[in-house]
């Protein structure tokens, strides 16, 4: 199967709008006459990038992956058969100083991109932009989200919380709720909670994407990671951090402190869901994505590995 690219165009007041000549809703056929025959529709569409990773040793959450959609009511894409979707991968978490952890991985169908969630920072070291911002590790910033930069400013995901000035990381950022900040003290500090995910029904079902993960600390306390795949952060004593939440774009938690296991998570694999109001949609590749026929008999393609798409 041939990968063709630039097949997808973008909803209105991104940056990656194109005009469209000759276009009618559903089913159309491309280059009659002239020796073509390439099929194209107009389809609903969900993009989620892979969720970052967490920081190490009171490190900060990881980034929810970016994610945009054109449902419900936003302007549809055309796709043509035979495009190659792609599944942004995890962020891996950081075990070994230095830096910070690793972004997630981006999400494409056609032109329509989400950037991976920004990796958790390692103690003194700012959260990475991303899709979603990384949370920033003890003394540091959270990273800044939408890296993409599209409009509105948080059409894919929000920014990382700020580590504390003792010992505490801020929460990844989420679809669109800010990382909470970690705590400064006095007495014991904790780290800052994710930032809750974007809820969306593309699938029929309310589903949220794109949580962060929360930042760990060196007390007792485990922030929680956003609704959305966001994993929990670890905390001194009693906390073991968790990996995103793979197919949700989940940012990892961040490390704790103070334990002979500081490292942070990896963030979860993005997905990929287009719905097609005409019912045309064939068949997707590999056998792991779905194609399913919803009440209104609509067609949802899920995508959650890179694959391709017939009609």
């Amino acid at each position: 199967m041939r990968d063709l690219k630039n097949k997808l165009t973008s909803s209105k007041n991104t940056k990656n709008t194109q005009t469209r000549k000759g276009k009618s809703f559903g089913y159309q056929v491309l280059g009659f006459g002239a020796g073509g025959g390439s099929s194209t529709l107009e389809v609903d569409y969900l993009v989620v990038a892979g969720g970052g990773g967490g920081g190490e040793d009171d490190g900060g959450g990881g980034g929810g992956g970016g994610m945009r959609t054109s449902f419900p009511g936003g302007t549809k894409a055309i796709i043509e058969s035979g495009t190659t979707i792609t599944i942004g991968g995890v962020g891996t978490g950081s075990a070994g100083g230095g830096g910070s952890s690793n972004s997630g991985g981006n999400s494409t169908a056609g032109d329509i991109t989400s950037t991976g969630g920004g990796g958790g920072g390692n103690p003194n070291v700012n959260g990475s932009p991303g899709g979603a911002g990384g949370g920033g590790a003890l003394n540091a910033s959270g990273g800044s989200g939408n890296a993409g930069g599209f409009s509105p400013s948080l059409s894919e995901g929000a920014n990382g919380g700020n580590g504390g000035g003792n010992n505490s990381g801020g929460g990844g950022g989420g679809g669109g709720v800010d990382g909470a900040n970690g705590d400064n003290g006095p007495g014991p500090t904790n780290g800052g909670n994710g930032g809750d995910g974007t809820i969306t029904n593309i699938s029929t079902s309310p589903l949220q994407y794109g949580g962060g993960g929360g930042g760990g600390s060196n007390s007792s306390r485990t922030a929680g990671g956003g609704g959305g795949g966001g994993g929990v952060a670890g905390g001194r004593s009693n906390g073991i951090p968790t990996p995103g939440t793979n197919g949700l774009g989940g940012g990892g938690g961040g490390g704790p402190g103070g334990s002979p296991a500081r490292a942070g998570q990896p963030g979860g694999t993005g997905v990929v869901m287009l719905r097609d109001p005409t019912g045309a949609l064939s068949a997707v590749s590999p056998g792991t994505n779905t194609l399913s026929t919803l009440p209104d008999g609509s067609k949802l393609a899920t995508f959650n590995v890179t694959g391709t798409i017939e009609f």
